[in-house]
């Protein structure tokens, strides 16, 4: 349990609240708004004055809490991924390059985690991100993640994914010295995943909540989301139905009419079968 209080301008008052609306709650006294997403209380006060209380705080208040340019590490490289917890869609991977002349351009886009963004200002932020910098991002469907896994755990695919990423990117641009991964496993674990890769990115640095800290992963985090987005667009199109988001219960709803209508044998083209519900289903 952690306690950040930070002053907000108005645009980022209104910045937070179009985020996280949803879960808007009665505020206190003096309070323009308290909204209570899952893991925090955010309460934002008239003189712009929030407070940020619960476990997951720190993770809120990071999209707010700025890194002058003379604290970063630049050039920086990053990379992240988005829909590893998702039943239903891709996994995308995207890693991004920034260089110091890149800082003007992108800070003002307010790039941070893209759990934290919502989505209509990720797919205006990702397509200006995917023109200003040098990106490369990876699209694994949901059948080609099946085949993959019979034979490779999440983590391994995951860092596959990641090391491909940092060679495209690196076909375009070299690498800088500082490329930061946001972990998902410890060094040694994810090279041992790659031990029979014909080549691999070494060198890397591994941070969790990197997104939080670094402009190239939380860059990298929001190009991301836009693929994954884009994708599940498609895939609702071409199935006719809206395709719930996590593995909870509106995902295993969700499974439920899909197999009513397409039948069982082709949830392996929407979604990821090694999830615990499709054993439900």
């Amino acid at each position: 349990m952690s306690t950040i209080t930070l002053k907000l301008n108005e645009e980022q008052q209104d910045k937070l609240y179009a985020a996280f609306q949803e879960a808007k709650t009665q505020p206190p006294a003096y309070a323009r708004y308290q909204l209570r997403p899952e893991g925090c209380v955010i309460t934002c006060y008239n003189s712009g004055k929030t407070v940020f209380q619960g476990k997951d705080a720190e993770v809120y208040a990071s999209a707010f809490q700025t890194v002058s340019p003379e604290d970063m590490i630049l050039p920086q490289a990053g990379s992240d991924e988005v829909g590893t917890g998702d039943y239903f869609g891709p996994v995308c991977v995207a890693a991004v390059i920034i260089h110091e002349s890149d800082l003007p351009n992108i800070q003002q886009l307010g790039i941070g985690d893209s759990k934290q963004i919502s989505d209509a200002k990720i797919r205006q932020i990702a397509p200006k991100l995917e023109e200003l910098l040098v990106t490369t991002r990876l699209i694994v469907t949901p059948e080609k993640y099946n085949q993959v896994h019979a034979f490779a755990n999440m983590n391994a695919i995951k860092a596959k994914l990641h090391n491909q990423a940092y060679i495209n990117l690196s076909a375009k641009e070299p690498l800088p010295d500082f490329c930061m991964v946001d972990q998902f496993a410890e060094k040694p674990i994810y090279y041992h995943y790659l031990k029979n890769e014909p080549k691999v990115i070494r060198s890397l640095h591994f941070e969790t909540k990197a997104e939080d800290r670094y402009l190239s992963v939380g860059a990298a985090s929001i190009i991301a989301r836009n693929a994954f987005l884009t994708y599940m667009d498609q895939m609702s199109a071409a199935y006719d139905m809206t395709f719930a988001r996590g593995s909870g219960a509106a995902a295993e709803k969700c499974a439920e009419t899909f197999v009513k209508r397409y039948g069982k044998n082709r949830l392996r083209e929407v979604s990821k079968l090694h999830f615990a519900l499709t054993e439900r289903i």
